[in-house]
């Protein structure tokens, strides 16, 4: 059974897990559905990570990979593809953010391993990202703080994209199952 967790009791159960980790480049996931707070807590553990630790964190956030409101599944791919293969067998990646604006690939990153790496986004959790990983969270809450989180955050002209978006996500976790994978679970929904 996976460890249902407070929020408080998540970041500090993960900065433990990272902290006391081996590992150069400990790499976290955090999944959910669109609005779950997935990067809101990416932040908040970034922060801990930095505050306790001897480095900032990198993140890296799929919304900067997917190309496009149909990418869920093409980002996820990229993410494998260009960021973690190289990462693991050269020990750095090289790839180019998504604009949204300008609707192309755009901006170069790169990342050489030496800090803790946690990647979040919808797909984070995966059947090949879980094997690399040091831990897994996966964020729920109910349909109606999703929307309302999606709404502040995007605006309602983004709205339109709700139910194209909600459809990738139910074909993508009923694939590759990544609630079951997680090894965490953290209910976001305010009360």
């Amino acid at each position: 059974m996976k460890a249902k967790l407070s929020y408080s009791e998540a970041l500090d159960e993960l900065t433990e897990l990272v902290l006391a980790s081996s590992s150069n480049t400990p790499m976290v996931l955090i999944d959910g559905r669109a609005g779950a707070g997935k990067s809101t807590f990416a932040k908040e553990l970034q922060n801990r990570l930095f505050s306790q630790g001897d480095s900032l964190p990198r993140i890296i956030h799929l919304d900067d990979l997917y190309p496009g409101w149909d990418g869920l599944a093409a980002g996820v791919e990229y993410l494998n593809r260009m960021i973690l293969t190289p990462l693991g067998k050269t020990g750095t990646a090289s790839w180019q953010e998504f604009d949204w604006n300008l609707d192309k690939r755009n901006t170069w990153r790169e990342f050489s391993g030496g800090t803790p790496l946690i990647i979040e986004g919808c797909g984070a959790i995966n059947s090949f990202t879980k094997q690399l990983a040091l831990t897994s969270i996966y964020l729920e809450a109910d349909e109606v703080t999703r929307k309302s989180r999606w709404f502040e955050r995007d605006g309602e002209r983004f709205m339109a994209y709700w139910e194209i978006w909600s459809a990738q996500e139910l074909d993508f976790y009923a694939r590759e199952k990544s609630k079951e994978l997680a090894d965490y679970l953290l209910d976001t929904t305010v009360s």
